[in-house]
C-alpha cells in the first residue's frame, strides 16, 4: 500500500479508501490510484482486512443437490443479493443427506471463515447434527420447517396447494388427486395437508395418495395409475416436473388434457408455458426467497439476540391451458 501511495503521489489513507471502495475521493486521484496498483500488481489483503474488521464478507451456502429448480433458482438469487451488498458465496454441496455429513459441511464452512449460513435443507438434520459453530455465525434456513428454532425463509406452501385445489373444485370437478412428492420431504408434506384440507373444507371424498419423487419419470409412472382410473378427473401434481410425466401417461392412454383429466403442478418452472398443452401451476418467487435469506443473515449479523422466526413469500396461480371444466360440467 505504501509503495501504491508513493507511485500515485498520494498518502496511504487514500489509497486505502480507494481499494475499499468508500467515496469522498476525487475522481482524477482514484484514476491515479488505481492506474498505480494496476502497475504495481497490488491486491488488498483479503486476510488482513477481515482481521481488522472482525468479519470475512463471506456467506456460506449448504445444500443438498443442485439438480432441482427450486435450489439453482434460489441459489442464483443468493449470489445475486450476496454480491449486491458487497458479499461473496461459498458453495458446499453436501453429498448425501446424512447427519454426518450436514456436520461435515458445517465444519468445512467454519474453516473457511464465513460470516453467516444460509441453509437450503430439512432443518431435522440440523437438529440432529449435534452442529457447533462459532458464536459469530448466522444461520437462515429457507425451505424447511423450523420454528422459532432458526430463521426461515419459505415460500407459502399451503397457500399455493390451497389455492390449487379451490381452482379445480370451482371448475366443476368433484375432487381432486394429489400426485406428491417424497414423504422425507417438508414442501412435499406441507402440500399434502393443505390438499386434504381444502377437500375436507369443501366436503370433498379425499383420494388416496399417489407419490414420486420430484422426477418426470415418477411423475409418468404415477400418471399411468391414475389415467387408468375413469373416476379420476383432475390431478394436483406437487411439482411441474412430475406433472410433465403426468401428462405424457395421460396422453399415451388416449385421456384428453383438460377435456377429460386437468392438471396443475407447481413451482412455475420456465418451460411450464411449453407443455403440451401450457401447464397451470402455482408460482412460487424463488427469487425473492433468495433476497430474503442474504437480509435474514446481514439483518441477524446486526442484531443481538439475533430473529427467529419464519417469514411466508407469497404464490399466486397461473392459469394456463392444462386446466378446464369437469366433464360434463
Amino acid at each position: 500500500m505504501a509503495d501504491v501511495a508513493r507511485l500515485a503521489g498520494v498518502s496511504s489513507q487514500t489509497v486505502s479508501r480507494v481499494s475499499n471502495g468508500f467515496p469522498g475521493v476525487n475522481e482524477e486521484t482514484r484514476s491515479q490510484v488505481l492506474a498505480a496498483m494496476q502497475e504495481l500488481g497490488y491486491r488488498p489483503n483479503s486476510a488482513a482486512r477481515a482481521l481488522k474488521r472482525g468479519e470475512f464478507r463471506t456467506i456460506g451456502v449448504i445444500t443438498f443437490t443442485l439438480a432441482t429448480t427450486g435450489n439453482v433458482r434460489t441459489l442464483e438469487a443468493i449470489a445475486t443479493s450476496a454480491a449486491e451488498e458487497g458479499y461473496a458465496v461459498t458453495l458446499l454441496p453436501v453429498a448425501v443427506p446424512t447427519q454426518d455429513e450436514v456436520r461435515g459441511a458445517f465444519t468445512r464452512l467454519g474453516e473457511l471463515a464465513v460470516d453467516a449460513i444460509i441453509v437450503i435443507m430439512e432443518v431435522h438434520l440440523l437438529d440432529n447434527a449435534t452442529i457447533s459453530l462459532p458464536p459469530h455465525v448466522k444461520v437462515v434456513v429457507a425451505d424447511s420447517d423450523a420454528g422459532d428454532r432458526y430463521t426461515v425463509v419459505d415460500t407459502d406452501q399451503a397457500g399455493g396447494a390451497r389455492l390449487a385445489v379451490e381452482h379445480l373444485l370451482s371448475l366443476g370437478h368433484r375432487t381432486v388427486w394429489h400426485l406428491a412428492g417424497p414423504d422425507d420431504s417438508f414442501a412435499a408434506q406441507r402440500r399434502t395437508d393443505a390438499w386434504r384440507a381444502a377437500l375436507a373444507q369443501a366436503g370433498r371424498e379425499i383420494p388416496e395418495v399417489v407419490r414420486g419423487d420430484w422426477s418426470a419419470e415418477s411423475g409418468y409412472r404415477a400418471g399411468r395409475a391414475l389415467a387408468a382410473r375413469t373416476d379420476c378427473t383432475a390431478v394436483f401434481a406437487a411439482n411441474d416436473q412430475m406433472a410433465l410425466g403426468l401428462l405424457r401417461a395421460l396422453h399415451e392412454a388416449g385421456r384428453r388434457v383438460p377435456e377429460d383429466v386437468s392438471v396443475i403442478g407447481f413451482d412455475d418452472i420456465p418451460e411450464s408455458g411449453s407443455f403440451l398443452p401450457p401447464l397451470t401451476t402455482v408460482h412460487q418467487d424463488f427469487a425473492q426467497v433468495g433476497r430474503l435469506c442474504v437480509d435474514g443473515v446481514l439483518r441477524q449479523m446486526s442484531l443481538s439476540p439475533p430473529e427467529r422466526g419464519t417469514t411466508l413469500v407469497p404464490t399466486r396461480l397461473v392459469v394456463r391451458e392444462s386446466t378446464g371444466p369437469a366433464p360434463g360440467a
